[in-house]
């Protein structure tokens, strides 16, 4: 499996859980490199961002940069 594959494969399946989790349902799981996950509701903002490094990774999103902000 390529690395453009496994990449793809994990993002449906972040999808997947993201969706599980939004649907009620009060534990989301999936497998990756021989380790299971499982998340929950709580941890809706650390599949997002996680959701996002797949993204920038494959190329759909770019990169956050940071915003430099001046108080006067």
């Amino acid at each position: 499996m390529t690395e453009t594959a496994i990449l793809e494969t994990r993002l449906a399946e972040v999808d997947a859980a993201l969706h599980t989790l939004r649907t009620g349902v009060g534990v989301a799981s999936f497998k990756y490199d021989g380790r299971e996950v499982s998340y929950t509701k709580a941890d809706i903002s650390d599949l997002k961002v996680y959701k996002r490094e797949l993204e920038e990774q494959l190329g759909l999103v770019s990169k956050r940069r940071s915003m430099r902000v001046n108080f006067r």
